[in-house]
C-alpha cells in the first residue's frame, strides 16, 4: 500500500521545524519556536540541504549528516575583507562600535535582501575585517528536520 501523504518535490512550499548545526553547535534551531515556512529552490536553504528534503513525506522527521563543505561550500579566503570606517558609516549607524565576533547585517546591492559578516579584526583607524563566509562553510553539518506541511 502506498501512502497518500504529500512528498517534497522541487518548488514545494514547506512548513517545518529544522536545526542546522556544526561542530560548535546550533546555527539555527526552530524546534523551540514557531516553525519556518519556505519554498524550495528560492535560495532560503542551500542546494545540498534542499536535496535532503526531496522525497520526504509530510509529517516525517529525519536527521542528515553532511560532510565538511557539502552544505555551504568550502571557506573562501577572498570572502574576508577590510571595510573602511567611512564605508561602514555610509552603510549604517555612524556611532556603531564593532567587536571581534559580532555578526553584522548588510543590505544586498539591490536592496532586496541582507547578508551577514562576522567581525574578525578592528584596526586603530576604525577599519573592520569581516568574514562573509557562511558560518558553517567548510564544516560538517547536521541537518535535522520535522516536516509539518507540504504544499
Amino acid at each position: 500500500m502506498t501512502s497518500s501523504l504529500p512528498r517534497v518535490q522541487a518548488g514545494s512550499f514547506l512548513t517545518l521545524h529544522y536545526r542546522l548545526s556544526g561542530p560548535a553547535g546550533d546555527i539555527i534551531n526552530t524546534f523551540n519556536d514557531k516553525p519556518a515556512t519556505l519554498s524550495l529552490g528560492t535560495g532560503e536553504l542551500s542546494p545540498a540541504v534542499e536535496q535532503c528534503l526531496i522525497g520526504m513525506e509530510e509529517g516525517g522527521r529525519s536527521t542528515f549528516e553532511l560532510p565538511a563543505g557539502a552544505a555551504f561550500g568550502e571557506r573562501n579566503p577572498d570572502m574576508q575583507q577590510w571595510l573602511a570606517r567611512k564605508v561602514l558609516t555610509q552603510m549604517g549607524d555612524p556611532l556603531e562600535t564593532y567587536t571581534v565576533g559580532d555578526v553584522v547585517q548588510f543590505p544586498t546591492p539591490d536592496g532586496q535582501g541582507q547578508f551577514a559578516g562576522v567581525v574578525l579584526q578592528v584596526r586603530d583607524d576604525g577599519a573592520v575585517m569581516f568574514d562573509f563566509n557562511h558560518p558553517l562553510a567548510g564544516q560538517p553539518v547536521t541537518f535535522e528536520v520535522q516536516l509539518i506541511g507540504v504544499l
